[in-house]
């Protein structure tokens, strides 16, 4: 029994050794003894570099088992170098470029996969690869922006909970305790607020794992068929939060149908690719629906007003696209036109949020240490009555 990282690398120490491979076969018995193993992930800059240096070698001319072979050594990451040895070795064996990376499954994007078969189908591999280099970056630009955006307002809501249960864990309890002392009335707010602290003194485990539970509980029920599907559509709904959910959706719906269609992938299979990376589930599966409607026959733009679920402005773009033949640079219009409204919300929504944040936090601090400063006034008279 031999044991290697993967069967390629046991394959080629084997070959070294002068012997003769015919096949090979894990132990089942080993590998059950083992823990599970965590998922590998591939650096997504790590993954873009060979792309773009892949996508050069090419068109200099270079075959792409030689440019394979030269890339492969460069790749700092382990576990990509491993799974480029395994590319390497299937596509020296005769096995197509795409066939290789998607024998690793959800390790990569099945948009990758799906662009280096047009590729090869076409004969413009590198163009492919530059397209879909440029997607992933434009992607990837528009969730940063999204998260850069959301992380001010979240870590002051953080600071302002940290705030207040510090206020009310710890500065509550020794303010009860000097006022217990005179015995006197409290104001009920002050009551009020002296009875919270004691309670989730009191009960502090018992909250933390009520709250765990109920965590574990909702991770359960998303994991579920199904779940995911009905939280993403219940996000659309939300005010405010679901028509920036619904264009992101459609625009990285948009832009990853422009980047199949570019690289001669017909529609029903750009269609049912793209409903498997759209990143909300009911939109997927909205379009899923729509590449049976179009695999029957019905229009694209037909297709998507019938569901319901996309923006008019993108059925109508698509709609003119689809009559002039250019619906592949409609669809990219498309999408840089929700990447930028995306940008508009955002902007206004940090711009309104910060301020009323800011106020709500001021608001909630001064009315717990004024309840708690209150009895302070009536001390005079609590003296008197003593």
């Amino acid at each position: 029994m031999y044991a290697a990282e993967s069967e390629s690398r046991l394959r080629h120490e084997l070959e070294e050794k002068g012997l003769h491979v015919l096949s090979l076969r894990p132990k089942r018995a080993l590998v059950a003894r083992l823990p599970l193993p965590v998922r590998p992930a591939v650096p997504t800059r790590e993954f873009l570099v060979f792309n773009q240096e892949l996508a050069t070698l090419l068109k200099a001319g270079m075959p792409l088992v030689q440019s394979l072979d030269l890339l492969k050594r460069r790749v700092a990451s382990p576990v990509f170098k491993s799974l480029l040895e395994d590319v390497h070795d299937k596509v020296r064996a005769g096995t197509a470029l795409s066939d290789a990376f998607a024998a690793h499954g959800d390790l990569f994007p099945r948009v990758y996969t799906a662009s280096l078969l047009a590729g090869e189908r076409s004969g413009n591999l590198d163009a492919v690869l530059r397209r879909y280099v440029e997607y992933t970056k434009v992607v990837a630009a528009v969730k940063r922006k999204t998260v850069s955006a959301l992380v001010y307002p979240f870590v002051l809501i953080a600071l302002a909970v940290a705030l207040v249960g510090i206020i009310v864990l710890k500065v509550v309890p020794a303010f009860s305790d000097f006022y217990a002392a005179f015995g006197a009335q409290l104001p009920l707010i002050t009551r009020v607020i002296v009875a919270v602290s004691e309670a989730l003194r009191a009960e502090w485990s018992a909250i933390v794992l009520a709250t765990a539970a109920a965590g574990v509980a909702l991770a359960a029920w998303i994991r579920r068929p199904g779940r995911q599907a009905q939280l993403d559509r219940l996000v659309l709904g939300l005010p405010g939060i679901g028509p920036t959910a619904r264009k992101f959706a459609t625009s990285q719906m948009a832009r990853t149908l422009a980047t199949l269609l570019g690289g001669g992938l017909p529609l029903v299979n750009a269609l049912d690719i793209a409903a498997r990376s759209v990143g909300n589930q009911h939109i997927g599966g909205q379009l899923d629906i729509v590449a049976v409607r179009v695999r029957e026959g019905e229009s694209f733009a037909a297709a998507l007003e019938r569901r319901g679920a996309f923006p008019e402005v993108a059925v109508k773009m698509a709609e003119v696209g689809e009559s002039t033949g250019a619906l592949q640079e409609m669809l990219n219009t498309v999408a840089d036109f929700y990447d930028e409204e995306i940008a508009t919300s955002l902007e206004r929504f940090v711009t309104l949020v910060e301020p009323a944040l800011l106020v709500i936090m001021g608001v909630v601090i001064a009315g717990l240490l004024l309840a708690l400063y209150m009895p302070l006034f009536q001390l005079s008279s609590v003296l008197a009555a003593t």
